[in-house]
């Protein structure tokens, strides 16, 4: 008998790349997250970096129909509340604590925890979780270190983030234990000052066509 698949991953598998997009306004992040779905990438991370974070996850849900929407930069048990209120389908966060995988399970969350070592992807594992962000994966060890991790954990499933770019990533999406992987570059400062949302699109249809 076939065993179903954790929530998380029928999230993730939705797009090769998931866009890691910090908003500065709700108006700003519907116009970025509608570009996104247009060119193909349906799954964003908003992160709780500003104080705009939480509105543009809820006038993300409301008015971009298509779009699956991760809080990212989680860091305790009241921001999974928070998100979880604010409609985001799944949460993301650099790390992970006990309290935090407490929470989680509490609230019954889609989750994607950060880890960069096996001590922190074994407490995953022991907290029921399968897939996990590795982070931040160009500086604690890159693709090497994704494929160490295949042999002893060959049931996880990774998205890396951090200091991947457009000519690395082909190279971190050939890895059998890649799901996907998380990227800045779609949504660049300067493209974002210039509300050039056709251009934030065109990036997505050329990141979107990166499936390994």
């Amino acid at each position: 008998m076939s065993v179903a698949e954790s929530p998380i991953r029928a999230l993730l598998r939705h797009a090769p790349v998931i866009p890691v997009y910090t908003p500065a306004s709700i108006e700003e992040a519907v116009q970025v997250a509608s570009a996104l779905v247009r060119g193909g990438l349906p799954v964003i991370e908003v992160t709780l970096r500003t104080p705009a974070a939480l509105d543009a996850i809820r006038a993300i849900v409301r008015n971009v129909p298509g779009a699956i929407v991760g809080a990212g930069t989680v860091l305790d048990a009241a921001q999974v509340e928070a998100v979880r209120a604010a409609g985001a389908a799944f949460g993301v966060s650099p790390g992970a604590t006990s309290r935090l995988l407490a929470a989680i399970k509490a609230n019954h969350l889609p989750f994607l925890p950060g880890i960069a070592t096996a001590s922190e992807l074994m407490a995953g594992l022991e907290a029921g979780l399968d897939t996990f962000k590795f982070f931040p994966a160009v500086p604690a060890g890159g693709v090497a270190m994704l494929s160490s991790f295949a042999g002893p954990f060959p049931q996880v499933k990774f998205c890396p983030t951090g200091g991947i770019s457009p000519a690395t990533a082909p190279d971190f999406l050939a890895q059998p234990n890649v799901i996907c992987i998380g990227g800045s570059w779609l949504t660049p400062k300067g493209l974002l000052e210039q509300h050039d949302w056709p251009a934030i699109e065109h990036l997505a249809r050329a990141t979107a066509a990166l499936r390994a």
